[in-house]
């Protein structure tokens, strides 16, 4: 199957020049990142099936209820 994808500039000559180094082509480069990309998703849903909610509450109670320090806050 093939899908035409828009990519910014800056990507495409990224994705070009590792295409380039490894004597692949462009269209490799970003099939195998975008696997790559599923894959970590995968790899995420799993771990947050086993997860457990009372758990990460009973953690999330430890973590003080103060305001973030200035270099912190990202507004």
């Amino acid at each position: 199957m093939s899908v035409s994808v828009s990519v910014p500039e800056e990507l495409y000559e990224k994705a070009a020049a590792i295409a380039k180094a490894q004597k692949v082509s462009v269209d490799e480069v970003f099939a195998s990142a975008f696997a790559e990309h599923l894959a970590a998703w995968e790899r995420l849903k799993r771990r947050a099936a086993s997860g457990k909610r009372e758990e990460f509450l009973a953690v999330l109670d430890k973590v003080p209820d103060v305001e973030p320090a200035p270099e912190d806050r990202i507004f």
